[in-house]
């Protein structure tokens, strides 16, 4: 069996993610006899989704924690020390529901989602009656929140006169964005806050189409300096200038890379991120005295694991991010917009605005393709991509680990990646002269695909 995609198990609630598959999971997950927390988002199908992986835990023997609604990131937090299961589709659409699973804060890696794959499929039985595990419900919110608040006056200056327009969208971020700011300061200005499993107010996932109305918003507040948007369950963040303007998601990462590798005290200080992620992000790290490593997509959490294995004493993970997805390492090993708002915030009260932050960024023109591709001619085009792509790139130092990276002395960069979950393959570009190395990239990948499909 293959469940997990690069962030849990998704889809539609009733054809995939079903009260049975929940059951499922969680009677495979509930094996290891671990004390579980159990949360869910705003889904209008999490409760039962939640019932069926409580019953399935318990009947594996593990006794449960149910922490009712939270955002991801809250779910993750109270799994320290113990493990977690979280319902939650992230930005899917209100008819889809899913199902992540953490260990001690960190999502399972895939050698443990691989034996829940496996335990899944053997579909065992119940343990005996009198070894089910029992339940209680827990509060977690409060605990999260000011720990949130706490690690954040850590970073930057405080929020006193920033004025922040939050868009929740009907997620989970409504009940822990917002007090987190106003705890610190901030004078905070929300839309969409109340939790709504339809998502009526816009779509789950925080596009510069779906924030229409936070941009609208900022552009028309004289007053406003920030603005922020979150998915469904509050792991996403995307940034919003005075101006209406959406800050590209590489352009945060490369800020909070550089800030925290500026506060760091080791003389090894790692930034972890993707393969797809802009070459900014490698300027800024390098320029404040640090280097980048970079791991597949779905798996920082693996990939900050390594970097502190294959590094030395005075090594230190000092933050991790994909596109619109942070891990805040010194506070924890989990994705978590929550706590981005909060740094974020403190970050632009600090330079006195956002433009001094993105100042020293290099924004090159970024673009993304995608090439048809029949899955099974996948592996064959990537093998053979491996050579054409430094044929058609000479000058460009060429990586291969996760899909094909070409980054040249420049700093513009091509990567070639086939889709985990669609029959394409995806051609990432960001360049001074973007098209012309688009359309370079795209000749050499339509004619592997002419010639294996």
């Amino acid at each position: 069996m293959d469940l997990f995609g690069t962030a849990g198990i998704r889809g539609s609630a009733v054809e995939t993610v079903t009260p049975e598959l929940a059951l499922a999971v969680g009677r495979a997950a509930g094996r290891d006899r671990q004390e579980f927390v159990v949360a869910r988002d705003g889904r209008e199908t999490g409760p039962a989704l939640a019932a069926a992986m409580e019953a399935g835990l318990e009947s594996a023997g593990a006794d449960v924690r149910r922490a009712g609604q939270l955002p991801t990131p809250a779910l993750a937090f109270a799994s320290q020390g113990r493990r977690g299961a979280m319902l939650t589709a992230s930005h899917n659409p209100p008819t889809d529901n899913g199902i992540k699973l953490f260990a001690d804060g960190e999502e399972y890696d895939r050698e443990a989602e691989q034996a829940i794959d496996r335990r899944v499929e053997a579909d065992e039985s119940p343990v005996a009656w009198d070894e089910w595990g029992k339940s209680e419900q827990v509060g977690v919110l409060d605990a999260y929140r000011e720990a949130v608040i706490d690690y954040a006056r850590q970073q930057g200056a405080p929020l006193d006169g920033l004025r922040v327009v939050v868009d929740c969208g009907n997620g989970m971020a409504a009940v822990a964005t917002p007090q987190v700011l106003r705890a610190l300061g901030a004078e905070v200005v929300t839309l969409n806050a109340n939790v709504d499993g339809h998502f009526p107010g816009r779509e789950s996932k925080p596009t510069p189409e779906t924030l229409s109305d936070l941009r609208n918003f900022l552009e028309n507040d004289p007053e406003a300096d920030l603005g922020i948007g979150h998915d469904g369950d509050a792991d996403r963040i995307v940034i919003v200038d005075g101006d209406g303007g959406v800050v590209h998601e590489d352009t945060v990462v490369a800020v909070l890379s550089a800030h925290y590798t500026r506060q760091s005290e080791a003389d090894d200080p790692v930034v972890v991120t993707t393969p797809n992620a802009s070459g900014r992000i490698d300027e800024q790290v390098e320029s404040a005295g640090g280097r980048v490593e970079r791991v597949r997509l779905g798996a920082l959490h693996e990939g900050i694991a390594t970097a502190r294995e294959e590094g030395t004493e005075n090594t230190e993970v000092v933050f991790a991010a994909e596109p619109w997805k942070h891990v805040h390492t010194q506070f924890g090993g989990w994705i978590d917009g929550v706590t981005s708002a909060a740094v974020i915030a403190r970050l632009v009260a600090d330079a006195g605005g956002l433009a001094p932050l993105r100042e020293p960024v290099t924004e090159r023109p970024y673009r993304k393709v995608s090439v048809s591709c029949p899955d099974d001619a996948k592996v064959p085009v990537m093998e053979r991509l491996e050579s054409a792509i430094p044929e058609q790139f000479p000058d460009a130092e060429v990586a291969t680990e996760y899909g094909v990276r070409a980054t040249f002395p420049d700093s513009s960069w091509v990567l070639v990646r086939p889709s985990g979950t669609e029959p394409y393959v995806r051609i990432y570009a960001e360049s001074d002269d973007v098209d012309a190395l688009v359309a370079d990239a795209s000749a050499v990948v339509e004619a592997e695909v002419a010639d294996h499909a």
